[in-house]
């Protein structure tokens, strides 16, 4: 009953998963891309129907007003219909929220550039994926440029727009067979450190999100 709306990456059911019945109940607007739509009403997802009140479509690189806030969609590299990333302004606060995607491009760096939160995807641990019980095709996918990002890429994504106004890095879309929160949490943390030493700024607060429960409240104040 707190919640304005819904903003949704892709059509994927770990993303969507109950999404109609949370808008039906509570009367949500929906926002996603028009193929993000079209794959969500028209393929086997179980959405159900949804007033056509409540949706409304996005455009990748174009930016919206949506309950005191300007809200930007970024295009990432995923194996989705039309897929995307989002950046929230509040005053001079951004936070970026970037997961499900197979490569950083300069449109992930923009988008994750002077934010005061980042909220990362680091999927998988590739030592962990390679070895895994995985069959062959799906390890392809995952580290394929439309898959996911690993431990190490979140790391360096992490340190190439860290910046003073960083304040916290939070570790997300963990996989639950191919990788460990302590792992995740202690790849992106050595690399940051160093990085943030070398060039003398703060450490950011970093943690890493649970798969089923809520993460605490992070501000920027």
């Amino acid at each position: 009953s707190m919640l304005s709306g819904i903003f949704v990456t892709h059509e994927h059911g770990d993303h969507i998963a109950g999404l109609g019945v949370l808008a039906r109940r509570f009367q949500l607007p929906i926002f996603a891309t028009a193929e993000t739509f079209c794959a969500m009403f028209h393929g086997k997802t179980g959405i159900g129907r949804v007033s056509e009140a409540l949706i409304h479509e996005i455009r990748p690189g174009e930016e919206i007003l949506f309950d005191k806030m300007r809200v930007k969609a970024y295009p990432i590299s995923h194996d989705a219909a039309n897929p995307v990333c989002y950046t929230f302004f509040a005053g001079e606060d951004k936070a970026a929220l970037i997961t499900d995607l197979g490569r950083v491009d300069d449109s992930i760096l923009e988008a994750a550039t002077q934010a005061n939160i980042l909220y990362l995807e680091a999927n998988h641990d590739e030592n962990m994926l390679l070895v895994g019980s995985y069959p062959y095709v799906l390890k392809q996918r995952i580290l394929g440029e439309r898959g996911h990002l690993s431990n190490d890429a979140a790391a360096r994504l992490a340190c190439e727009v860290l910046h003073p106004r960083l304040q916290t890095v939070i570790l997300a879309h963990l996989s639950k067979e191919n990788n460990i929160p302590e792992l995740a949490y202690e790849t992106v943390r050595v690399e940051l450190f160093a990085e943030a030493k070398k060039r003398g700024l703060a450490m950011p607060e970093l943690f890493v999100a649970s798969r089923d429960k809520p993460s605490r409240l992070v501000s920027t104040q």
